[in-house]
């Protein structure tokens, strides 16, 4: 079951703020992020005047925390993880209108302008997605181990999926309408990150990578993916690809 609250209209004072447009609507997939999801609400809302937040069956008061801000609220009645969270939020947007949909992550791992430098270089180029790189931007704080388990990730795609990108699991993206119609995430967990990389390129639309930021603190080490997690992810994909 789904539940939706609406969203509230409020008028931006400050009208200096460079800021996206109302047509391009940022959805935050969000999993017991009580004590993080305001800070991250109030920069993103910034730049960004459409959130949309997916509690995906939080345990904790996540979803009130959500309430006091200005964005859309749709809850999932218990956990199905973070890819269904995201294309949850992806169906609600495409059916609200949107012309542009971003993936933002809800631990405070993001720097929310990076979404204004992806939208201004998707319509420069004319791609229909933008896909976030730390390694061609920053990596703030981050183990050695995750590190080596992301660099094992992109050759991995690289050969099972034939897409040439520098990250992978990066969870701040953004796409154009026509390109979130070809997304349908059926592994609802972390697997889902290779599966969106797989469908991008089987559409054959243009995609590009742009330099972001990604800030690691114990709290975001702690709830990302482990890398005996990530082992197991792979050995799926992998058993699920010689089963084509």
């Amino acid at each position: 079951m789904l539940e939706v609250g609406r969203r509230a209209v409020v008028n931006d004072a400050n009208t200096n703020l460079q800021k996206l447009p109302a047509d391009v609507f940022v959805v935050v997939p969000a999993y017991n992020e009580a004590p993080r999801i305001g800070p991250v609400l109030e920069g993103l809302l910034e730049v960004a005047p459409t959130v949309v937040v997916v509690d995906d069956g939080s345990r904790d008061n996540t979803s009130e925390v959500v309430r006091r801000y200005p964005v859309w609220l749709l809850r999932h009645v218990v956990n199905l993880g973070q890819g269904a969270a995201i294309q949850t939020g992806i169906t609600f947007a495409l059916l609200k209108g949107a012309n542009y949909i971003a993936t933002f992550d809800a631990d405070g791992q993001h720097e929310p302008r990076d979404l204004l430098t992806m939208y201004n270089r998707l319509k420069e180029v004319g791609a229909d997605y933008a896909l976030g790189s730390r390694f061609l931007g920053r990596a703030e704080n981050m183990p050695w181990s995750r590190w080596l388990m992301l660099k094992a990730a992109v050759w991995f795609t690289r050969l099972m999926s034939g897409i040439w990108v520098t990250d992978t699991h990066n969870g701040i993206r953004l796409m154009t309408r026509r390109g979130a119609e070809r997304i349908h995430i059926t592994m609802n967990r972390m697997e889902h990150a290779s599966e969106i990389l797989d469908q991008i390129a089987r559409s054959g639309y243009r995609f590009i990578e742009v330099p972001v930021t990604i800030r690691y603190s114990a709290e975001s080490l702690a709830k990302g993916q482990k890398t005996t997690a990530a082992v197991r992810l792979a050995a799926k994909l992998f058993a699920e690809r010689l089963a084509r």
